[in-house]
């Protein structure tokens, strides 16, 4: 009866384990949103409203497009990884026309705290399901998330030499 006992008490303990670890990584995931999120922020404050359709080249988004991009990209990634429903076609907000600092800044303002209340509604039990990202891509609600993080920091990044290019210092890292 000894070993049977240790088992299940094992087993109880590993199971909280793995509760614990995976409210964890939610605490984590949100509280690095949040952190993007007054990152991006500091970077469509300092962007003259004069410059948001500044291109560094013809062929290349504006400073608009590529903010409403990763706004865009925050709402797809979010609405998959979550299994809520679509708002809208893929592609519309980069089509909107609106790329006024105010209507740029709302948008993907926005579109941050669409992914944190995402993150904020899922039970922890969610995070390692499997879900096809974008009906292609094979992989776990909280890669889908991670996923969605690298995409924004990538394009925000971007963007550094739209301020700088626009004769603005970028804002100063924030890793922390």
């Amino acid at each position: 009866m000894k070993p049977l006992k240790l088992f299940l008490a094992t087993g109880i303990a590993v199971c909280l384990s793995l509760q614990m670890y995976a409210q964890q990584i939610n605490a984590k995931m949100i509280k690095e949103w949040e952190r993007a999120k007054e990152y991006t922020k500091e970077y469509l404050d300092v962007m003259p409203e004069g410059s948001y359709g500044l291109k560094p080249t013809p062929e290349m988004r504006s400073f608009a497009g590529q903010m409403l991009h990763l706004a865009e990209a925050n709402f797809g990634f979010a609405t998959f990884a979550s299994g809520a429903t679509m708002q809208g076609k893929p592609g519309d907000l980069e089509k909107s026309g609106d790329t006024s600092k105010q209507g740029v800044t709302k948008t993907v303002m926005d579109s941050y705290d669409f992914v944190i209340d995402k993150l904020k509604n899922m039970k922890d039990a969610q995070m390692p399901e499997p879900i096809k990202l974008f009906g292609r891509f094979d992989m776990s609600r909280e890669a889908a998330f991670e996923k969605a993080f690298e995409h924004q920091t990538h394009h925000r990044g971007q963007t550094t030499v739209y301020i700088r290019l626009a004769g603005v210092k970028p804002p100063q890292e924030k890793l922390f």
